[in-house]
């Protein structure tokens, strides 16, 4: 935990940018019958039957101090899924940066190991060399500020009915697109010196 606060506190540089990576599914649903909208005296009425269409993944990259997300909507969440997202993470959104402060949770999927058994050797190499990594504790997710984010476009997102991954994909990208051009952060204040007051039973009791 301590570990992980103490990267929060580093101040912004785009050569080492600070990113929060955590991942959530979503069931694609489509309404068998369409909602009567809202008229004087009478609220929307939609019906609760529906029809479910598989389900998909999102991975949620997020950089804080810069005011910065990333979507990326897969079919699956597996080793490879997560190499390719860290890839696109290395490459696409962090193609000049020296070294990514990659906060993630303990998943197994979550490890230098997925980028080998997704890419050769040299390529898994390449792109390890470019992670420093930063694990949240076991029951401790909530210290990664991309959960906090995936809330956020949970409720403002993904509450409605969306039938199919492209449309999920199109509606996420929207999202996205809105809150970065917003500058919208995460507005973190937990510190260490918090956490050890306020999770002082988490300590270990010693006797003097």
């Amino acid at each position: 935990m301590e570990d992980v606060l103490d990267v929060y506190k580093r101040p912004y540089d785009p050569a080492c940018p600070v990113v929060g990576l955590d991942e959530t599914n979503r069931q694609l649903i489509e309404e068998t019958r369409k909602a009567i909208p809202a008229q004087p005296g009478q609220p929307k009425r939609t019906d609760y039957e529906y029809r479910r269409h598989g389900v998909v993944n999102l991975f949620m990259m997020f950089e804080p101090l810069a005011a910065q997300r990333h979507v990326k909507v897969t079919d699956r969440r597996t080793r490879k899924d997560w190499a390719e997202c860290v890839r696109d993470l290395v490459d696409v959104h962090y193609p000049e940066a020296e070294k990514i402060v990659l906060v993630q949770d303990n998943l197994n999927t979550h490890s230098v190991g997925s980028l080998y058994e997704a890419f050769p050797p040299e390529e898994a190499h390449r792109l390890a060399e470019k992670l420093e990594i930063h694990h949240t504790p076991k029951h401790g997710s909530w210290l990664n500020m991309a959960e906090i984010e995936i809330g956020i476009l949970s409720r403002q997102c993904l509450s409605q009915y969306i039938p199919e991954k492209a449309k999920m994909a199109a509606e996420v990208q929207a999202w996205e697109r809105n809150r970065n051009h917003a500058n919208a952060t995460v507005d973190w204040q937990f510190t260490t010196a918090d956490a050890r007051v306020r999770l002082k039973r988490l300590y270990p009791a010693i006797d003097e």
